[in-house]
């Protein structure tokens, strides 16, 4: 992945910057979330009349329309939808996708809830899941051929329904490679995810063998080792939905040089592929997914991350509240390491564009969480991201916080 500064007056286009281009640059041009802060228990992601939309069975045929007030009209009209209407047909109900996305709730854990999930920590099997991946996996290689088959075998081993999207593509360095886009999900008839995702190969490079730690071993094991701990209460999630889903990308990194058709092989072909097969309801099954959390460059030590997106603030704040309610019950390790106040984070929005795999899904219109430090980690790209690069307890401190996201999101009690 590569960043850059954005004029806050231009389009983000698809234009890619490259390594030389960020020499002396500054990546950050930061602002406070204006309006946003720590939500309290009692106060939910819902507009301010009250009014949310729940998959309901279909009502008997006598059931008449409720007239909404001018006021009602407006609240709804500034949430921007495409869409202000969800059409009820003889046979079945027509999903306004955006709309059901928009009005999702987060659910309000307790302390004890709280306390629950940061207990559900196994730091013995995620490094057993992070040895099985800490090894050069550039594409092509045996090594990246025995990767994907333990994230495959991992995650259809916790009872997930896994597909695999595999493509030919050319390659500056070696050709035509096959990729491989791993694609895990709890319900795959849901109708709706929300979805996590990092990807699994390893940088190339002619002077030596790249591991890639934090680029990304560490949130493939995050993920794996997610879905393990809390499976027990994610198993009625196999019937529901939202569900979750799994993405773990293949062909992130360039093979020579950063460009629009020499990185983010696996996403750029999965985010097409989707969003040219249509789901139902004239949707396509692209708009199946209400936020990509991108997961990249996790495991050294104090990370900050900032806001990237409008669209994805308010799910922003919630990460940041998970934080904050997990270090003020004394729940995080070694977290102040000394200082005043310690925030991953932090409640700011950055105006850096950070080249990613979600850029191929943001371009259509899919809502994205990027958890990324910025500043990127100092052994990004080079021999020392390996294994004495990690800080096991800021691991588990994310760890605590995502799993309390997903249960947020997802409406889980531990």
């Amino acid at each position: 992945m590569w960043a850059k500064v954005l004029d806050p007056t231009s389009d983000i286009g698809d234009g890619f910057t490259s390594e030389a281009d960020l020499k002396g640059k500054t990546l950050l041009l930061n602002k406070s979330l204006s309006g946003l802060t720590i939500p309290t228990k009692n106060v939910t992601n819902k507009p301010k009349n009250g009014r949310h939309f729940r998959y309901n069975s279909l009502a008997k045929a006598s059931h008449e329309a409720e007239e909404l007030t001018e006021s009602n009209i407006r609240d709804i009209a500034n949430w921007h939808f495409a869409n202000l209407f969800i059409l009820v047909t003889p046979r079945r109900l027509l999903i306004n996708f955006p709309l059901f996305q928009a009005y999702h709730e987060a659910q309000e854990l307790t302390d004890n809830n709280i306390r629950d999930i940061a207990k559900m920590s196994d730091r013995q099997h995620f490094r057993k899941v992070l040895d099985e991946i800490l090894i050069p996996r550039v594409v092509g290689t045996p090594n990246h051929e025995k990767v994907g088959n333990y994230i495959v075998n991992e995650m259809r081993g916790l009872g997930w329904d896994v597909s695999e999207d595999v493509f030919p593509d050319h390659t500056p360095v070696f050709g035509t490679l096959n990729f491989r886009n791993i694609i895990a999900k709890l319900n795959p008839n849901a109708d709706r995810f929300l979805v996590l995702a990092c990807h699994y190969d390893s940088k190339y490079t002619r002077e030596h063998n790249f591991i890639g730690a934090t680029d990304s071993a560490v949130p493939c094991a995050m993920m794996i080792n997610l879905a393990a701990v809390m499976a027990k209460q994610m198993e009625h999630l196999k019937n529901s939905s939202p569900s979750l889903m799994f993405i773990f990308f293949d062909g992130e990194e360039a093979f020579r040089e950063w460009g629009p058709k020499d990185s983010i092989y696996g996403a750029r072909h999965l985010a097409k592929m989707w969003h040219g097969t249509p789901y139902r309801d004239g949707a396509n099954h692209l708009q199946r997914m209400d936020v990509l959390v991108l997961l990249d460059l996790l495991g050294t030590p104090d990370p900050v991350f900032y806001s990237y997106f409008k669209s994805t603030e308010p799910w922003y704040v919630r990460l940041a509240s998970a934080e904050q309610r997990l270090a003020e019950l004394d729940q995080l390790s070694a977290y102040s390491q000394g200082k005043a106040e310690q925030t991953y984070f932090r409640l700011e929005s950055s105006l850096a564009v950070i080249e990613d795999d979600h850029l191929p899904f943001m371009r259509r219109d899919v809502d994205v969480l990027h958890i990324i430090p910025n500043p990127f980690p100092k052994v990004w790209h080079t021999p020392k991201d390996d294994i004495t690069a990690l800080d096991f307890n800021t691991i588990d401190n994310l760890n605590k916080i995502f799993r309390v996201f997903v249960a947020e999101y997802l409406h889980l009690t531990p």
